[in-house]
This record gives structure tokens, sequence and C-alpha cells, in this order.
């Protein structure tokens, strides 16, 4: 896999980034509340939806950190002793135990602010629905996107050589199969996905447990930059003999697609984020370019519409295999 090594420093900040926040959100939406709490907290309701019961205030913040640290211990070390395949439920783990425990604790605070005594809390019922499906939704998510973060590249090369045009060309035995993929990750990107995330979960989680109002103007902002972010902060790039396919984000989506017949041309050049305007999603008077990093760039230059580059590494090979497709496909 190509960029494998910065692709695992990112996901590494990640974690680090949710783990921590996840952390601070358990403790600190107890602590906010506490002058509208009682002395001990309702923390666990019957079958009929009511109390039956209570913690200390003071435990309220540390029981569920204690539960949330000894969860992200114990899948560390299974993570550890596993192969890369098996690794993928420890995203999943990760993200559903921090979702549920924080669902958790904002609904025990919702149900016990402004109460006098634990016995008068409110009942609870269809939160603990709802924070189960999200956990589990928010782990599916996990697991997909840790899937695909760990595929690998692969396809033959015999070594390029020069195209008509000028780009690089590889010659493929008749009836061979053959697939060539690519991938990059940006985990400064990663990282501010992660946190305008945690941002946005915390003002959830706030929201959820009634100690402010519901913060669309703040909200939402947060939500859109961290979900650009992490569309932005991987990119996947896979030639095979149907044409070109680049998904975006940990998760492969979006996805773009050329078949091999809107196809006129490809090659490797050389790129930097100041020749495009930037990083992530691009568009300039060069085209499209995805950003990542800056070097090289597998440049498509379609029949119709401009340009599209993406950073990834191994540039000459992709592009040499497209250019033997769109040859092949010209002949016949």
């Amino acid at each position: 896999m190509n960029g494998g090594g910065t692709g695992i420093r990112g996901a590494r900040w990640s974690a680090a980034a949710w783990t921590t926040g996840v952390a601070a959100t358990l403790v600190a939406l107890p602590l906010v509340a506490a002058g509208r709490l009682p002395d001990r907290v309702a923390t666990h309701w019957g079958a009929g939806g009511r109390p039956d019961g209570s913690l200390p205030f003071w435990a309220v913040p540390l029981v569920p950190a204690g539960i949330w640290a000894a969860l992200v211990l114990a899948l560390a070390l299974t993570a550890r002793r596993t192969g890369p395949a098996p690794r993928s439920w420890y995203a999943a783990g990760l993200i559903a135990g921090g979702v549920l425990l924080t669902g958790a604790q904002a609904s025990i605070v919702h149900a016990n602010l402004d109460r006098t005594t634990w016995t008068e809390a409110a009942a609870i019922g269809p939160e603990v629905v709802l924070v189960l499906v999200a956990s589990l939704l928010a782990g599916l998510l996990g697991r997909l996107a840790a899937h695909r973060g760990g595929a690998g590249a692969g396809g033959r090369a015999d070594g390029p050589g020069p195209a008509p045009d000028g780009g690089p060309r590889l010659d493929i035995p008749a009836g061979e199969r053959f697939a060539w993929l690519s991938r990059t990750v940006n985990p400064w990107l990663q990282l501010t996905a992660a946190v305008f995330g945690l941002a946005s979960l915390g003002a959830t989680v706030a929201a959820v447990a009634g100690l402010i109002g519901t913060p669309w103007p703040v909200l939402a902002p947060l939500a859109v930059v961290s979900l650009a972010a992490f569309a932005c902060s991987s990119v996947q790039t896979l030639v095979t003999p149907k044409g070109l396919e680049v998904a975006f984000g940990p998760a492969g989506w979006p996805v773009r697609r050329w078949p091999v017949e809107a196809i006129e041309s490809a090659r490797a050049e050389q790129r930097t984020p100041a020749q495009v305007g930037g990083w992530g999603y691009r568009l300039n008077g060069l085209g499209t370019t995805v950003m990542l990093r800056g070097g090289d760039c597998l440049v498509v230059h379609p029949h119709r519409g401009a340009d599209f580059a993406v950073s990834v590494d191994d540039a000459e090979r992709g592009a040499a295999l497209l250019n033997a497709l769109t040859a092949r496909h010209t002949a016949d």
C-alpha cells in the first residue's frame, strides 16, 4: 500500500484526538451541570423506565471515564495482537464505544437536570434506543473506513516505456488481468476532521443533555468543516481494464470514474500546493487537482473537459497503464 506510513500516523493522531475528546466530554458534562444536579444522581432505570439506582455526584464523571479508559486499553491490546484485517474492528469499537458512552452520559445528565433528588429523575425510554442505534451506525462507518484504509496496492510493472504522445506506457500481454491501486493520506486533514468533529459532537451532546439550546449556527459549520476535511483527508486511485476510479475519504465515497473510452492520455507530473492553490480539492487553470501532498501526481487528460490530477505515489505506473488501455481501445 502506498502512503501506508503516513496513513498509520494519521489514523493514530485521529484515534488519540477521539479518545481524548470522548474522555473530556464524559467528565465535563456533569461538571458543567453541577449546580443543577442532585447530590446523588440517578444512573440506572428499571423496566418501567423509572430510576432504581444512583451514584454520588463525584462518581458520575469518573465511572464512565474509567470504563472508557478500560475499553480503549482493551481494544489497543487486542489490535496489537491481531493482523491488519481484525484491526478494522478496533476502529469500529473505538467509535461505537465513544458514541455509546457519551450518549448515555448526556441522557443521564438530562434526566437528572434540575431535580431535587435522584428518585425524581425523568424516565428514560426512547433515548436508549436512539443511543444504541447511533453507536451501531457509527461503529459500522468506522469499520468501513478502517477496512478501506487497509487496502493494498498491486499491479504488474515490467517497466513503463514511452507512449507516442510522450507519456509512459506499459506493454500488457493479451488476456492478462491486472489492477493498480495507490492510496495517499494527509494526516493533518485527518486531525482537522477529528478536532472539528469532536467540537460538533460536544455541542450536540450538550444540547441533548439540556445544558444549551440546539446550537445550529455553531453546529452546522463545525459539522460541514469536519465532513469536508474527512472527505479530502485521503484518496484511493484504482486503474483496471475498465478505466480509472478515484475514491475520496476513508469511507471511499464519493467516487469519480473515467471509463477507458473517455480518457485521451495520462501522465505523471510534479505539482505543489502553491501551484494549485492549497490543499484538498482545488479548481484552477490547471484543471482539477486533488492535492494531499506535494510531489508526484497522476494527471488524466479526458477527451472532454479539463485535466484531472490526483497526488498519489507511483503515478508514472498508473499513467502507463492508462495509456496502454487507451491505445488498446483505440486499436480495437
